[in-house]
């Protein structure tokens, strides 16, 4: 995560000076916006500028800033992306991270709200406040636009979080736009935060010259969902772990999708197919009780905008050796400009304790998609051990520490 001064160093002058401007702080005509080389001596004639400023606009500032900062990276930039291509929002042209949150403060308030929300949201993806819930398609059309519908969530939200009736709640729906990593194909999902009024927690702060008082703080809860009506798939960011995700999955089927059957929970995990360019070495151990693992198929996506899939052809030859074979040199998965982006894996299950032997066979697609959600509660374990062990999908997130977490 970028510093403070690594963010203002990085800032176009432009840009900068405008933020300032737009929050009522005016510089010294001789103030060098520009400060060849940006450095130590530009972040000092910065903060000078802030500390001749009255306190409270300087923490009001200070603040403002250093949440920018923690939004300056790659998930920053990766939510600021598609909350702004669901909003119409053209960031064509912008200079890099800075320059495109410090535009959003001034020009789209509201929009930073949306991206601090996202960037969580990609953060906590697959972690322990995380959980996602697969549909089945029933043909029926998720109610995503019934005003009553999201009152009735938003309800629904209070009382998950046993919290009294009279405390302020608001959802914030909008769209964002998904772009897949390897395919460039671009999925809208319809998203919503929710902010509840928490419990007040009672701090000591200087409220009157240099008087120590204590003072009653209001606390806000956030909640985050994201929809996918294509994919039938929901996920949701809440405090409170499985237990709490799934009356957030229960109050959604009810309000939204109250036909469809339950939902079933999946891991949603990175998909690591690089590592299955080469005859992968699935080892196990006894307890596994595994006969074989093959890979039986596999997916390619070329940089030209085509797609090639191969399957595995006899007993007698991988699906390595066969394109090997076939192609050469020339093979996708030798050949400049050929992602994998699915694969399916075949594992053979030896017959133990009376039961018979049985194929488990998974289907992995980029960037976090497998078919696991079509088996039952103990093969998906079972499967996500094995994958994750073989470092075909990466394992869970650790939790982070950010502003204005979920």
């Amino acid at each position: 995560m970028a510093s403070l001064s690594g963010f203002l160093r990085k800032a176009p002058p432009d840009r900068l000076q405008a933020f300032f401007q737009a929050r009522g702080v005016t510089a010294p005509d001789d103030f060098d916006w520009s400060s060849n080389g940006r450095g130590k001596k530009f972040v000092q004639s910065i903060e000078s500028l802030v500390s001749d400023l009255p306190d409270r606009l300087q923490d009001r500032l200070r603040a403002e800033l250093d949440h920018l900062r923690t939004l300056a990276d790659s998930d920053g930039m990766k939510g600021a992306e598609e909350v702004c291509a669901g909003q119409g929002i053209d960031l064509d042209g912008l200079q890099g991270n800075e320059d495109v949150l410090l535009m959003l403060a001034v020009d789209y308030p509201q929009v930073i709200d949306r991206v601090s929300a996202q960037t969580s949201l990609i953060r906590h993806t697959g972690g322990r406040n995380w959980a996602g819930f697969q549909f089945k398609d029933d043909g029926r059309s998720w109610a995503l636009d019934d005003e009553a519908a999201r009152d009735a969530f938003l309800q629904d939200a209070v009382e998950i979080l046993k919290l009294p009736e009279h405390r302020k709640r608001e959802a914030d729906w909008y769209q964002s736009i998904r772009i897949h990593p390897v395919t460039s194909e671009e999925t809208t999902i319809t998203q919503a935060t929710i902010y509840v009024e928490e419990r007040a927690a009672s701090e000591l702060a200087f409220v009157s010259g240099a008087t120590v008082e204590r003072q009653v703080v209001p606390k806000v809860l956030e909640v985050g969902l994201a929809c996918d009506p294509q994919s039938r798939m929901v996920e949701i960011c809440a405090k409170g772990g499985k237990r709490v995700g799934d009356q957030y999955a229960e109050a959604f089927t009810k309000r939204f999708a109250p036909h469809a059957p339950p939902p079933v929970e999946v891991p949603r995990r990175e998909v690591l197919l690089y590592t299955l360019r080469g005859l992968p070495r699935f080892e196990t151990d006894p307890a596994d009780g595994i006969e074989g693992v093959e890979v039986s198929s596999l997916e390619f996506f070329s940089t030209g905008g085509g797609t090639a899939r191969f399957e595995r052809r006899g007993d007698d030859e991988t699906i390595y050796e066969f394109l090997g074979r076939r192609f050469g040199p020339h093979s996708p998965l030798q050949a400049y400009g050929w992602t994998i982006y699915a694969a399916t894996l075949r594992i053979k299950r030896a017959a133990r304790d009376g039961t018979r032997g049985k194929t488990l066979t998974v289907t992995l697609r980029a960037p976090n998609t497998t078919t696991l959600p079509n088996t039952t509660e103990a093969d998906r374990h079972y499967a996500l051990d094995l994958l994750e062990r073989w470092g075909v999908i990466a394992p869970p997130p650790e939790d982070v520490d950010v502003t204005k977490d979920f």
